[in-house]
């Protein structure tokens, strides 16, 4: 079995000085935005990801210790390997994961990491504790929480079951942030898939409350001219601490 610092140096030697300019002005790394002191190798999805299916049988010890990384690609090559490990798990191993994954929310601290972990992992013990864990992270003051709240409801969408995506939208609709703005806004979308009428009624209801990020992200896939008289006749709400 691997141990975390030779996965660790592996990646570390794949770094990319060119690549790392790239990701650390994309996600926000400067002084006072969403991701500063966040630090990158210069790694490509795709290529942390499969060193993430290479070792997807590391020992929890190993997964625990690369999620506590400085560097952005290690903590998500952790979270990749948790994905693997809790695919077509039982209930037991996805609770044990999602366990970690829960105490660990300080370290997942920006979006891609988020939203290539959050369904998979919390997705999978929300058919009977969704209110429980969903509820917590949605209440909870850290930013990542809330994200995570919000995009694990993507499990959820693709069952069919709405119910919480629109109660936490109804709960984020005045949040300071825009990166909640834009996961509920997506989420909303792709609730719109199961039923746009039901998107179409809270629109209606609720779209001159709901910042103008959330609601392009909402509407993306409506026709254009339906879009245009949505936007139209709702106003620019002004949105402060987005940090970005």
């Amino acid at each position: 079995m691997a141990t975390a610092n030779e996965i660790i140096q592996e990646l570390k030697a794949l770094g990319n000085d060119n690549q790392r300019e790239i990701l650390q002005r994309f996600f926000k790394t400067g002084k006072g935005q969403y991701g500063y002191g966040d630090m990158f190798l210069g790694i490509k999805v795709p290529i942390t990801r499969a060193i993430a299916k290479r070792y997807k049988d590391a020992e929890e010890s190993v997964v625990t210790e690369m999620l506590k990384s400085k560097w952005h690609e290690v903590r998500l090559c952790a979270l990749l390997i948790m994905v693997e490990k809790t695919h077509k798990a039982t209930f037991n191993t996805c609770h044990k994961w999602c366990e970690i994954y829960l105490n660990n929310t300080e370290n997942i601290n920006n979006w891609d990491l988020v939203d290539l972990s959050a369904p998979q992992i919390v997705g999978k013990l929300l058919t009977e504790q969704k209110d429980n864990i969903l509820l917590r992270l949605a209440d909870s003051k850290l930013l990542w929480d809330n994200r995570i709240a919000i995009v694990s409801t993507l499990s959820l969408i693709r069952k069919g079951e709405l119910d919480m995506t629109y109660y936490l939208a109804g709960k984020f609709i005045h949040h300071p942030h825009e990166l909640i703005h834009k996961a509920t806004g997506w989420m909303l979308r792709e609730a719109g898939k199961r039923d746009i009428n039901r998107l179409r009624k809270y629109i209606e209801d609720y779209g001159q409350e709901m910042p103008r990020t959330m609601l392009r992200y909402a509407i993306e896939k409506f026709p254009k001219e339906e879009r245009k008289i949505i936007l139209g006749t709702t106003r620019q709400k002004k949105v402060s601490n987005i940090n970005h």
